[in-house]
């Protein structure tokens, strides 16, 4: 049988970093898929950073991954708004990697009937910017939100996250977002073209049952959970569907990513 070569796309937290640490075994598998002359995207669901922030952060953990291998909800938020309506506007919620986004898709961001209202993540959510949001929505403005996590990691504990605020705006406004990050296979397909590469020769690692792999059997990806994040193997087993291969850690595909399949 002729060799499989396989394309990548893998979560970053939980998978490669946890927290500011570097996931042993992270920076050894980056090095095998570069050297292999291999394709891949480290994907997030954050819309917080630019791809430059990313890779900033990842250098200080020991990954040097380029920025145009780094793949956000942002990024992929503007490329689905850039190809329902181009050169159109929004009112953003959200930080940097949102609005650099948008604005790099041609979009004017406005708080004066916007198309559209895209929600991202932020730290400092506003009270006031939240009420302009269901008010626009309101109005007409389509309610678009990068991701559906509920909540974020923070030292200090879990924060709410898009899909809180997003479920107060739907509440207040009996209108539902369209979420375009994980686990829509949206993200996915945006990921997949951003790559150059098809689903059947690519796999998706992630850390979380509910997200990425979800979306990656979703997309046909073939899907490996590793268990360094979110999902243990005790709670994988709970959902309908199962990834294609589970592993402790990224470090056990280090010397087989060119045939993952048969580190069972």
């Amino acid at each position: 049988m002729t060799e499989q070569r396989w394309n990548y796309l893998t979560d970053m937290d939980g998978v490669l970093v946890q927290e500011e640490h570097l996931v042993p075994g992270a920076d050894e598998f980056l090095g095998e898929l570069r050297a292999n002359g291999t394709k891949f995207l480290v994907l997030t669901n954050n819309s917080i950073y630019t791809p430059r922030d990313l890779r900033a952060r990842l250098l200080r953990t020991g990954l040097d991954v380029p920025e145009s291998a780094i793949w956000t909800s942002a990024l992929a938020t503007a490329k689905f708004l850039d190809s329902q309506r181009p050169n159109g506007s929004a009112f953003v919620i959200g930080e940097a990697g949102l609005t650099t986004a948008l604005h790099e898709a041609g979009y004017v961001l406005t708080d004066r009937e916007p198309d559209y209202v895209v929600l991202g993540e932020t730290r400092t959510y506003s009270f006031t910017a939240i009420t302009k949001a269901i008010r626009m929505i309101e109005d007409g403005a389509r309610f678009i939100a990068t991701n559906p996590d509920a909540t974020g990691p923070s030292r200090e504990g879990i924060l709410p996250a898009t899909g809180s605020i997003a479920a107060l705006i739907e509440r207040a406004t009996g209108r539902q977002p369209y979420y375009v990050g994980k686990p829509n296979p949206l993200m996915m397909r945006s990921a997949l073209r951003a790559l150059g590469a098809h689903s059947e020769h690519t796999l998706m690692i992630g850390d979380r049952m509910d997200t990425d792999v979800h979306s990656g059997i979703e997309a046909g990806l073939q899907t490996i959970l590793v268990l360094t994040g979110i999902s243990t193997a005790e709670t994988a087993e709970r959902y309908p569907y199962r990834p294609t291969l589970v592993l402790d850690s990224i470090a056990d595909l280090v010397g087989r990513t060119s045939d993952p399949f048969q580190v069972a």
